[in-house]
């Protein structure tokens, strides 16, 4: 039988369960197992991530479900306000920011500077921030 190397093949659900649960066996390596079954690996690690897995097959679902991570919510304290300047030393005088800004703040030693970029132009401030930070 010619295959037309230009068409592509269709597996069946129930092939690509087979080709799954030899990837699930311990030891098993994704090529190895591509080889065995005469697949490229890159369609092997496709049907992994479940693209181009048939939904009827529910093996392959179950087991694409297992290995997926999980995402897990955490609950975070609300942020502690920063510390007070001490009581002695004048507060700086800190113009009011914008809402739709994005602030920076470096402080090396008693060194401190503090930028205020427009957030229309945080392309800009990743940019100038990568240079500053090399």
């Amino acid at each position: 039988m010619d295959v037309n190397p230009k068409q592509r093949r269709r597996h069946s659900a129930e092939f690509k369960a087979q080709v799954l649960a030899a990837c699930a066996e311990p030891g098993a390596s994704v090529a190895a197992v591509a080889l065995s079954f005469k697949l490229n690996d890159n369609l092997v690690h496709q049907w992994r991530r479940g693209r181009g897995a048939s939904p009827a097959s529910s093996a392959t679902s179950t087991t694409l479900a297992e290995s997926a991570p999980q995402f897990i919510a955490l609950s975070l304290p609300p942020p502690s306000p920063p510390p007070s300047a001490p009581p002695s030393a004048p507060a700086p005088a800190v113009a009011p920011v914008a809402a739709d800004a994005i602030r920076l703040e470096f402080k090396r030693g008693a060194l401190g500077v503090s930028v205020t970029w427009p957030v229309s132009a945080a392309a800009d401030c990743a940019a100038w921030l990568r240079e500053v930070l090399r």
